[in-house]
């Protein structure tokens, strides 16, 4: 076992999912939110077997769901094989408790089920260090319910761990080593830092989205490299550095954390040095899953994180990727595939998604290749306008 991280069941987990409908979260806004839920818990192992929500003007301040809801959630409990419950927003201390006295099962949060996946998919000692960091800033408040013991630690999805016999010597080894990963993440943000600042007078261009809209598949079609890509959430959590070269121009970037709804506080902190390649790009590349129903939704979130991390507008392009999705049904319209990507692309350039406040969209599959010479091209245009405005005199490299 790694120190400091949980170690996760091969046996998958049957959970439920709670979400609630407030006068803020409609109704249709709450499935989706679940639905995403849904995509996180078989992200990190468990089967959903069912869902409860309910309309209340605000969550319950001791136990989220109203009584009557709790109980009827703890009848599916006793009626069928469920070992997790897990709710769509952060739960405070004492509804964890109240929660789990009542239903006596594991329960977790939204923010405790992104840990558990971040803890499962870092690699470097990099994303080690800022997962555990988090972890135990998550933890803290969360001792009374969360530790038996320090050094026990049972596996499954979610933060399990040491105990209430010990609580004030738990907490004082959690603050020590919450101090210590600081510390060492200072050291290693440092680094970084300095490997930023040596890379010399290129430009640097920073691939950003939403968690699965393609990031490290486009990243691999640019680069010609091999990252880590697959059908899953936060599939990379390492900040991935590449120089490109398009026609005679090369310019360096960056494939970076892919950002979701409610990301954990904890997380945007501990992943600073991450978050710092978008701060620092001179140009962001914005892809977009365009077969995902919400993607304006996602697209609000992924501005709205980008405005709070960079404090100013940097330019972007927009990337709809996965117009592959998009097609019609060629073969019923007697039109070859090539036509019917065609009339796809002629259709997509003359919605709203293609006339964005001005900034630049393109449209193209990453999967399949399609439309990839356009995007070089926009890139090339404003890589070389941006190295032209901050080195005048080398137009002749143009």
């Amino acid at each position: 076992m790694t120190e400091g991280h949980v170690v996760v069941d091969a046996v998958e987990e049957h959970c439920i999912l709670v979400g609630i409908i407030t006068q803020e979260i409609k109704e249709e806004q709450a499935k989706e939110y679940l639905d995403e839920l849904e995509f996180l818990a078989e992200t990190a192992g468990a089967i959903t077997v069912k869902r409860f929500t309910q309309k209340l003007p605000m969550a319950h301040p001791r136990t989220f769901v109203g009584s009557g809801k709790l109980i009827e959630i703890k009848e599916f409990i006793q009626q069928n094989p469920v070992e997790l419950v897990i709710f769509d927003d952060e739960l405070s201390p004492s509804q964890l408790r109240n929660i789990e006295r009542e239903l006596e099962v594991k329960i977790l949060d939204r923010n405790i089920l992104i840990l558990d996946i971040f803890a499962s998919r870092a690699r470097t000692s990099h994303a080690k260090t800022q997962v555990e960091l988090a972890q135990l800033q998550y933890m803290l408040p969360r001792l009374t319910r969360m530790w038996t013991h320090l050094e026990r630690q049972k596996g499954g999805i979610g933060l399990r761990g040491p105990g209430e016999s010990q609580i004030e010597s738990d907490r004082r080894i959690i603050q020590s080593r919450i101090s210590l990963m600081k510390e060492r993440l200072k050291e290693i943000d440092k680094q970084m830092a300095v490997q930023r600042g040596n890379r010399g007078d290129l430009v640097r261009v920073a691939l950003v989205g939403y968690t699965n809209v393609g990031k490290s598949t486009l990243m691999n079609l640019l680069a010609k490299s091999e990252v880590f890509a697959e059908n899953k959430l936060f599939a990379t959590l390492d900040t991935t550095v590449r120089k490109v070269v398009i026609e005679n121009l090369p310019f360096l970037l960056t494939d970076t954390v892919g950002f979701i709804r409610k990301l954990p506080h904890q997380l945007v902190e501990s992943f600073k040095s991450t978050l710092d390649e978008v701060r620092e790009a001179d140009l962001l590349i914005h892809v977009v899953d365009l077969s995902h129903p919400t993607f304006d939704d996602q697209i609000e979130v992924v501005n709205q994180t980008i405005s709070e991390l960079t404090n100013s507008d940097k330019p972007t392009i927009i990337v709809f990727n996965k117009m592959d999705a998009y097609h019609p049904d060629f073969e019923a319209l007697e039109q070859t595939q090539e036509e019917a990507i065609q009339i796809a692309l002629d259709d997509l350039k003359k919605t709203w998604m293609s006339k964005m406040n001005q900034t630049k969209v393109v449209f193209i599959s990453a999967e399949t290749k399609e439309n990839i010479d356009e995007l070089k091209s926009t890139i090339y245009e404003d890589v070389k306008k941006i190295f032209q405005e901050r080195y005048p005199y080398h137009h002749f490299l143009f």
